[in-house]
């Protein structure tokens, strides 16, 4: 028995890093997964991994989630191939070469926004009324330590993590006594390949996160969020609600 048997999963940026890391612990676990991701050949593996390791279903969707009708896509898919919808993780994100506010530019931002802020709004408003329907749900947002301070990440990213936030106290909030819970994964530095950017990082960014990570403990892994997130997505966590978890090793506490 898994502590997520009947169970329906949605998990974005599932094909690599922590996202993959859940899309198998879950599938062990005993949730039936839908592994959400760009790279169509990280889908396609990351299904075959977690279908290994489980007899629970499994099933795999390449998408853009930048776009504006992929999270109702995503969440209208699982449905349909689930039955119900109970877990969702908000976890795809993207970084902005740790640019200040004056070398950002509205293409950086907008990116951003639409997959670090806009995709988990519109994935969670789509979910939400199908979790009500069966009862309840876990929401979880996969943000980070740059949602609590400004000098770790450039203004984009800072600002879309802050927003990610205060989504996962809003939803906490309002949907609580549909027995609905969403909790947030505040991450420090983790093993993964989001790096810093998919372009050159600003030199005047990266001086303010060098002296940042001069401090860091360790880097995490993956497989160290994951568990997080899998004592949020069951009932062993129905207490927690609203609640945003640092998970960083002590770094911030320096």
């Amino acid at each position: 028995m898994g502590i997520l048997d009947g169970k329906v999963a949605v998990i974005t940026g599932a094909g690599s890093g922590v996202g993959r890391a859940m899309s198998n612990l879950f599938a062990e676990n005993g949730a039936s997964v839908l592994v959400v991701d760009v790279v169509p050949d990280r889908v396609e593996q990351v299904v075959k991994e977690a279908r290994a390791r489980s007899q629970a279903k499994v099933e795999g969707m390449t998408l853009d989630l930048s776009l504006r009708e992929s999270p109702d896509l995503m969440v209208d898919r699982a449905a349909k191939v689930f039955g119900r919808v109970d877990i969702l993780c908000n976890n795809a994100g993207i970084m902005d070469g740790v640019r200040p506010v004056v070398d950002t530019p509205d293409g950086v931002w907008e990116k951003v926004m639409d997959i670090n802020v806009n995709a988990p709004f519109r994935a969670s408003r789509r979910a939400i009324p199908l979790m009500q329907t069966s009862g309840g749900g876990s929401i979880i947002n996969t943000a980070s330590v740059a949602g609590l301070f400004g000098g770790v990440a450039g203004a984009a990213y800072t600002t879309s993590k802050h927003a990610l936030i205060g989504l996962t106290r809003s939803i906490a909030a309002h949907y609580r006594s549909a027995g609905i819970r969403c909790n947030a994964m505040v991450l420090g530095a983790v093993n993964t390949n989001i790096g810093v950017g998919a372009t050159a990082p600003d030199p005047k960014g990266m001086e303010h996160l060098m002296k940042a990570m001069a401090t860091l403990p360790r880097t995490g892994e993956p497989g160290e969020i994951a568990e997080l997130a899998l004592f949020l997505a069951s009932d062993r966590s129905k207490l927690l609600n609203g609640s945003c978890i640092v998970i960083d090793g002590g770094w911030t506490l320096l």
